[in-house]
């Protein structure tokens, strides 16, 4: 199945992508960045999945980012859009067939932590998963080991060179812990006190289960989420909206564009 994807990916690329981008919710325009792009639409590969969510534009974008080999993903799975574990992280498994070495993930998050402000770039230093885990069932011998460890599912060393480049761009990152939640519904505001409680700055609805996947196939993982709504709050005047969040995302993502660029150029 996996192989089927690749073997057409393949015939359609010239390149070797070192580096796998996914683009979270409103997070898209890194992809008009690529150089000499080659751009797949999900509906054209064999047997890849189809997104669903909005915002979520379904291609696959080969090409140069800053001189690197890269392959970004314009859309992202969920598993609230009722797909199983299995089609939300398949493309992860498609990257690692494919030779890629880094995932780098980005989303849109609701912000827990109460000094985040909207429009704040959070690297994400760990997670909590709330959701279902993609390796359960019958363990892919191919990809990695029964029981992958997760102790540093995200990379020191990217998440340092982040830091430096934000320094040296004079960009304000934060860092914390991101909890990955099943969704579509935004969190009660039980919920979002129940998660800072357990030591959570900020909720989304997507991330875990495809970082999961990429440590279980090996992968370097780097994490960031654009703060881009208040995660609950009795204010009435903030009350979430999934069209807000698509447009604070469009409006801050250069911040999270400028550090992803200059990684991917010194890796």
């Amino acid at each position: 199945m996996y192989q089927n994807s690749v073997n057409y990916i393949k015939s359609k690329i010239n390149i070797q992508p070192k580096v796998a981008i996914i683009l979270g919710s409103g997070l898209h325009s890194l992809a008009q960045n690529i150089e000499n792009p080659i751009t797949i639409p999900y509906t054209e590969i064999p047997d890849f999945p189809v997104s669903t969510a909005p915002g979520h534009k379904g291609n696959l974008i080969f090409g140069k980012l800053n001189g690197a080999d890269v392959v970004v993903m314009q859309g992202r799975f969920h598993f609230y859009e009722g797909y199983p574990m299995s089609v939300v992280t398949y493309p992860v498994r498609v990257f690692a067939l494919l030779g890629v070495e880094y995932l780098f993930v980005t989303n849109a998050a609701g912000g827990i932590n109460k000094s985040f402000r909207v429009g704040d770039v959070m690297i994400i230093n760990d997670h909590i998963n709330l959701s279902q885990n993609p390796l359960i069932g019958k363990n892919l011998d191919e990809f990695g080991l029964r029981f992958p460890d997760m102790t540093v599912p995200y990379d020191k060393e990217l998440r340092n060179m982040a830091l430096q480049i934000a320094e040296e761009q004079g960009i304000t990152l934060k860092q914390g812990v991101y909890i990955g939640v099943t969704g579509p519904s935004f969190e009660t505001i039980a919920e979002v006190n129940f998660f800072r409680i357990i030591g959570a700055d900020a909720v989304g609805m997507s991330t875990v289960p495809e970082v999961i996947t990429a440590r279980h196939c090996g992968m370097k993982v780097f994490g960031m989420s654009m703060i881009t709504n208040a995660a609950a709050t009795e204010d009435a005047s903030v009350l979430n909206d999934g069209d807000d969040v698509l447009l604070k995302a469009d409006q801050e993502a250069y911040k999270m564009e400028k550090v992803v660029r200059e990684m991917v150029k010194r890796l």
